[in-house]
This record gives C-alpha cells, sequence and structure tokens, in this order.
C-alpha cells in the first residue's frame, strides 16, 4: 500500500481559520498492536502503520499565540501549556492523518472553543513546564471532565539537532502529519494545519510516569518509548470540512 503523505494543499481560495505557534514539543511514541488501535476509531478510518507497525504518541508541548477567526485574541486562551494522546490513521489508502484520544490543556477558555468549534476531546488540566538549560520537567494533571486520573509527568535533556525528518523514515511517519479527523455530531471531518518541517533534535528521558494512555482505553505501553524533541514551528490551521466518507461510525 502506498499513501502520498506529501503535505496536503488547501482548496483554491481557502484561507487559514487560525494561527497558533507550537513549541518545545516532546514527541514520545509507543507501538501497539493494530486491533487495540482501531478498535477505538471510526470505521471510515483505518490505521496507518510503518512496516507493519502501528504507534500511539503522546506529545507534550505549549501553544503561543493561538487566534481563531473571527474571534479576537483572549487572554487566557493565547498561550499554554498542551499535551495529547494520538494515533495515526488514513482514510480510504490516502489522507493520512491524525485521530487524538484526548487533547489536555492548561486553558478553560481553550478547552470549551475546541470542544465546540473543532468537536476534539480536550480537557482542562493543570500543567508546568519548568527548564534547566537542556533539561526540563513537564507535567500534567487532568481535572475535568472524566476520565481521572489521567497525569503525566516527564524529565528529560535535549540534544544534537537533526534537522527535519527525511521522507520515508520513521521519524517523518510519526511527526508530518498536517491533517486531523474529528468525530462531529453527524459525521467525520477533517481540518488540515500548514507548517514547515519540524526542526527535530534527539532527547533523552530521565525519567517518566503516565497513564493517559490507559485513561483512552488503550493497553498501557509497555518499554521505552521513542523519543523526539522541536523547538516548534508556526502553524496555521484550517476549518473543518466533511471527511470523503460522511461517516461517524
Amino acid at each position: 500500500m502506498t499513501i502520498d503523505r506529501a503535505p496536503p494543499t488547501p482548496g483554491s481560495g481557502q484561507k487559514p481559520a487560525g494561527f497558533q505557534r507550537w513549541r518545545r514539543l516532546l514527541f514520545l511514541h509507543w507501538e501497539l498492536p493494530v486491533p487495540a488501535l482501531q478498535a477505538l476509531v471510526p470505521r471510515a478510518l483505518t490505521i496507518d502503520t510503518f512496516e507493519g507497525r502501528a504507534y500511539v504518541g503522546v506529545v507534550a508541548f505549549t501553544m503561543r499565540d493561538v487566534s481563531l477567526r473571527p474571534f479576537p485574541r483572549v487572554p487566557g486562551a493565547r498561550d499554554f501549556h498542551e499535551l495529547n494522546v494520538r494515533t495515526y490513521v488514513h482514510h480510504a489508502n490516502r489522507d493520512p492523518g491524525v485521530w487524538f484520544f484526548s487533547l489536555d490543556a492548561a486553558s478553560s477558555l481553550a478547552v470549551l472553543a475546541a470542544r465546540a468549534s473543532f468537536h476534539l476531546p480536550y480537557f482542562r488540566a493543570s500543567m508546568r513546564l519548568v527548564e534547566n538549560g537542556e533539561q526540563a520537567r513537564y507535567s500534567s494533571r487532568r481535572r475535568w471532565p472524566r476520565p481521572i486520573p489521567a497525569d503525566f509527568d516527564a524529565t528529560y535533556r535535549t540534544g544534537e539537532s537533526l534537522g527535519p525528518a527525511p521522507l520515508g523514515t520513521l521519524e517523518h511517519f510519526l511527526i508530518e502529519r498536517y491533517r486531523l479527523f474529528t468525530r462531529a455530531p453527524r459525521d467525520l471531518r477533517q481540518a488540515l494545519v500548514r507548517h514547515p518541517p519540524y526542526p527535530l533534535a534527539r532527547a533523552e528521558l530521565s525519567e517518566l510516569a503516565e497513564n493517559v494512555v490507559s485513561a483512552a482505553g488503550l493497553p498501557a505501553p509497555a518499554g521505552a518509548p521513542h523519543v523526539l524533541y522541536s523547538a516548534g514551528v508556526d502553524v496555521d490551521v484550517f476549518a473543518l470540512t466533511p471527511s470523503p466518507e460522511n461517516d461517524a461510525g
């Protein structure tokens, strides 16, 4: 199966619905069985795999300068930490993208707005990032709504620069995703994002405690994760559109 993994092009004349800066991204990935992941995504989507292997990802980062047209930028919903649990899917052997099991954010306004406008499973959490040179600690504790507990605590050190992930590598498969799918009340929808390739760097975990993956209804990951770091990218976000199959399954 060959899937076109080039960044998708928004429709002619389509303008971004919003803008965000994604900063200080810690990417953690574990291999999980395809059936465990497939059971939790809409039937119109198929789990995307790399050399037959499927992955769950946990991404901890900071959002900056968040804006959503036509609304003004609101203090408290502009800059905040975020943590998401996700996997990778495609539609009919095309349209590779991301399926989010959960997104925790340290902003009540952002949680409410994202649930209402993008129908994404956002949760309010208490979150903290402490940095000391190349070492950092990122922690999150979900507050509402359930399921709780859903906590995350990672201490890590960033290392040498790797540059953008080459096409065809595992790193490109995991990191370079430009489409999200979401289950709206009556159908399956998708939204595109546009940004330059991530500037990646090595990272090393020294401590990790998490139960956000199992809180999503997935098996708890085993073993050491695949770890990457990025200083970040600036992102245009486009509005939701119906998925090719109008099936929320």
